[in-house]
């Protein structure tokens, strides 16, 4: 923030060199004189306002340099010996002028002119310094603050920005590893069956479709995405034939309920491929969704075992812990077991 352009700085420094100023030097002076006139009165307020006017306005020279000469975030020890050297330099103008300028609120009031040594006005330099100091330490707070709280903003936009691509990285996953399975299997049947390599496309196109429209988002409805898991169990039927056994429990309270796109699906192709495909007699997919404790509980249980091949990359899974951290972080889970000879993978994730 530029305080030089900013109004409400302007105010607030010229107030506050003022009201500092007479509070360090004319209540101060007023509170030892006993029995003083009416006119030194107003000659120690009039030295009290001209001394902190005077400071407002030297105070925008060393401003200056601090907004357009000394970067907050990544100053050096030249650019602090500079700005040493620009308050050194107001101090010589200040102390230039301030004498001047009280000889005539002097005259003026006391018919009495200011004539000090050398030595006394040296004396009096410690604390006008203090009047800087001090400003400039709120100042430089001020910029301090403010660059913080800008770094803090940008790592947010950034951390926001990065999710977001590594949101649409995960998301472009998902197609082409499910087109690929799935054309895999229509060339198989190109030959064999065309009538069902036919309805095979059909339903392929619809699912193909349902993904390009949502795709762009971070979640759907639970309806739609289990309108999208039937879909793609008709395709796998085609391919399993009488090997493959789906059922279906869902709670109807939950269907309105938000999830991350295709992230069920994920779940059923991963049970096909690594438990129903290796089982020669096929086996059975049971897809359940429910609410526990202000939880959505979607399980996938499938007929197999779970096999460690180091040749596998486990995209799939991997893919689907990595969106469920990116959207939920910690407040959501994801597991993976082995109970009596059938795979659980589940997935818990908040109601927003």
């Amino acid at each position: 923030m530029k305080l030089l352009s900013n109004y409400k700085y302007w105010i607030i420094n010229f107030f506050g060199w003022i009201l500092f100023s007479l509070f360090m030097l004319t209540i101060d002076k007023i509170t030892y004189v006993q029995d003083a006139s009416i006119n030194k009165l107003y000659y120690l307020l009039s030295e009290g306002v001209l001394c902190g006017l005077l400071g407002f306005l030297l105070s925008f020279v060393i401003l200056y340099f601090i907004e357009n000469h000394f970067n907050i975030g990544n100053y050096s020890k030249v650019d602090v010996y500079k700005l040493i050297a620009v308050v050194v330099l107001t101090q010589f103008i200040y102390h230039g002028l301030l004498w001047p300028m009280l000889s005539i609120p002097a005259f003026h009031f006391l018919n009495e002119h200011i004539d000090l040594t050398i030595l006394q006005k040296l004396t009096n330099v410690p604390h006008f310094l203090v009047y800087f100091v001090v400003w400039l330490f709120v100042v430089l707070t001020f910029k301090l603050v403010y660059y913080i709280n800008t770094i803090k903003v940008k790592q947010l936009e950034l951390e926001a920005n990065l999710k977001e691509a590594q949101l649409n990285t995960l998301k472009g996953q998902i197609n082409p590893h499910f087109m690929f399975n799935s054309l895999n299997n229509i060339r198989g049947l190109m030959l064999e069956d065309a009538d069902i390599a036919r309805d095979m496309l059909t339903n392929l196109s619809e699912t193909l479709r349902y993904s390009l429209t949502k795709s762009e988002l971070n979640s759907i409805s639970l309806e739609d995405e289990l309108e999208m898991v039937e879909n793609y169990i008709e395709i796998s039927k085609i391919q399993f034939e009488d090997r493959l056994q789906f059922e279906m429990k869902t709670d109807e309270d939950a269907l309105n309920e938000q999830i991350p796109p295709m992230i069920i699906q994920m779940l059923i192709e991963n049970a096909l491929k690594h438990g129903i495909s290796n089982i020669k007699s096929g086996g059975k997919v049971h897809l359940s969704t429910l609410i526990i404790d202000r939880q959505l509980q979607i399980k996938v249980t499938n007929s197999g075992t779970l096999q460690k091949n180091e040749n596998s990359t486990r995209l799939g899974i991997k893919n689907i812990e990595k969106r469920l951290e990116l959207l939920y972080g910690k407040n959501a889970t994801f597991t993976l077991e082995e109970i009596n000879n059938t795979v659980v993978a589940t997935i818990k994730m908040p109601i927003v």
